[in-house]
């Protein structure tokens, strides 16, 4: 394979591929349920840890 062909393949597959994997990420953003946990990874640089101790 040389290189017009793997770039024609990229230029073709690779743009499929990368499109595909934007819509399953953002999918998997916005699907039911979701919401709780995203709350929480928001949150959770604001919680109170046990890091008093160490300070």
């Amino acid at each position: 394979m040389n290189y017009d062909q793997l770039r024609h393949l990229a230029d073709s597959w690779g743009l499929v591929a990368m499109g595909v994997m934007f819509v399953t990420f953002v999918g998997w953003t916005f699907r039911k349920g979701s919401a709780q946990r995203l709350d929480e990874a928001a949150n959770m640089i604001f919680k109170d840890g046990c890091d008093d101790k160490a300070r």
